[in-house]
């Protein structure tokens, strides 16, 4: 599989506040790959230092073969990690000229990518007209002018009302179908799970979990619950090693699996030692609670 970027230790430490600590993982072609975590964990200073505009501490990073050098990678790269800036009086069709010539890029280009999203009909009128999704997407399209292999996004829908959401992962999965590899950051474990491949949680610049999506929902799952001995209950899952965290909120008692393990095979253990469940339904993990469960266990 073709690598595109490969981060090693990567470290950035602002005086006493580390930022990124020790990150390392891998992005291969054709995936679309989320950073994902709270505000301030480290997010836009790891796409910052692999984009050249923040200086690492430590570690190191390379595009591509590994050979090709930063200021070359970058001509391959397409990126939004601000909010866009265009100039407000001028039309979007007059916007992305300027960013042709700046990128060196044909201007038979512009229509090619106003056509992907869906900004033809309004390609004339002036930026300062466009809603904030529109913006967002005139500046995915200037992104997309020099027919990026990787595109960059920082919180693409920050800001955006549901339909300008809406659009914006339709727009982030046609691009990726056409063979775009995608690294985008978000704080939104709904939009992770939507758009994205591959995963990397981070929480105070660490790396908590790397891998794909569908792997980190498809965890064992969890049993939700009740019983008359609850104390004994607790005690007895929190001895058994099939079990990892444990949260309990009034009567109902949520325990999640580290084995594969069916409901009646687990009914069946506790009548065996003497416990009967008012209670018993098996649930699998969504990726919000695989994330709390990282989170809290920190």
């Amino acid at each position: 599989m073709e690598t595109i970027l490969t981060l090693n230790n990567l470290t950035k430490k602002f005086g006493y506040l580390t930022a990124v600590k020790d990150l390392s993982f891998t992005i291969n072609k054709g995936n679309v790959y989320g950073i994902l975590g709270p505000n301030g964990s480290g997010k836009s200073t790891t796409l910052g230092i692999v984009l050249n505009v923040v200086n690492k501490t430590s570690g190191n990073y390379s595009w591509f073969d590994g050979n090709t050098t930063t200021h070359n990678a970058l001509k391959k790269v397409g990126a939004i990690i601000e909010r866009p800036n265009f100039y407000p009086y001028m039309s979007a069709y007059q916007n992305l000229k300027l960013v042709c010539k700046i990128k060196g890029v044909d201007y038979s280009k512009i229509d090619e990518k106003l056509d992907i999203v869906g900004l033809t009909e309004r390609k004339d009128s002036k930026f300062s007209t466009y809603s904030l999704g529109m913006k967002q997407r005139l500046a995915i399209a200037s992104a997309l002018l020099n027919d990026p292999e990787i595109l960059i996004l920082d919180e693409p829908t920050n800001g955006l009302d549901p339909q300008g959401i809406h659009q914006i992962r339709s727009l982030i999965k046609q691009i990726a179908s056409n063979g775009t590899t995608i690294l985008l950051a978000s704080h939104l474990l709904d939009e992770v799970e939507k758009v994205c491949t591959h995963v990397v949680v981070l929480r105070k610049g660490e790396k908590l979990y790397s891998g794909r999506v569908d792997e980190m929902i498809s965890s064992y799952g969890f049993f939700e619950l009740k019983t008359d001995k609850h104390e004994e209950l607790i005690t007895l899952l929190e001895a058994d090693n099939n079990f990892g965290k444990l949260k309990v909120e009034g009567e109902l008692i949520t325990a999640f699996l580290n084995e594969p393990m069916d409901a009646s095979t687990f009914n069946k253990l506790m009548f065996e030692k003497g416990i009967a469940l008012s209670h018993l339904v098996k649930r699998k993990a969504s990726l919000e609670e695989q994330f709390l469960q990282l989170t809290d266990n920190q």
